[in-house]
């Protein structure tokens, strides 16, 4: 079943895509919460013709996230945390506590956006993060997770 997204689904694909999934999927969840619409003939016509219009319009948006992108590669994050014997974290780090640390480092990313490789951090150490700006534009952000002082 091919459908056009409505908004960004994780792990499918962002708005205005046209996807394949399953019927089911498609005609039983996607499409009753609104994330979807069906892909026919008439519907790809109207959105080839919206993403013509909005293809300048996202130009500038995208050169915005290019600089920023600049930005975030220059950083060298370090998030302290507790750390009990050995190694190991008490709790763990993730994306919410990598964007308070973006947002100390004057930069506002949403934890949606953020997504630490490998799941949640359990130790010390260096850790890779990909931080999504726009649909075309991604960063790798390394960052270190080093004890409490």
């Amino acid at each position: 079943m091919e459908l056009i997204l409505k908004q960004d689904v994780e792990n499918l694909g962002f708005k205005d895509d046209i996807v394949t999934v399953k019927n089911g999927y498609g005609r039983n969840y996607l499409i009753p919460q609104g994330q979807a619409v069906m892909a026919t003939p008439s519907a790809k016509k109207v959105l080839a013709e919206t993403l013509k219009q909005r293809a300048f319009k996202e130009k500038k948006v995208i050169d915005e996230a290019n600089t920023t992108a600049e930005a975030l590669s220059g950083l060298e994050i370090k998030i302290a945390s507790k750390v009990g014997a050995g190694d190991k974290l008490f709790g763990s780090v993730n994306n919410i506590d990598l964007a308070a640390a973006l947002q100390k480092e004057g930069h506002e990313i949403d934890k949606r956006y953020i997504n630490v490789i490998g799941g949640n951090v359990k130790r010390l150490g260096k850790y890779d993060a990909v931080i999504r700006l726009h649909r075309e534009v991604t960063v790798d952000l390394p960052f270190e997770v080093v004890a409490e002082a």
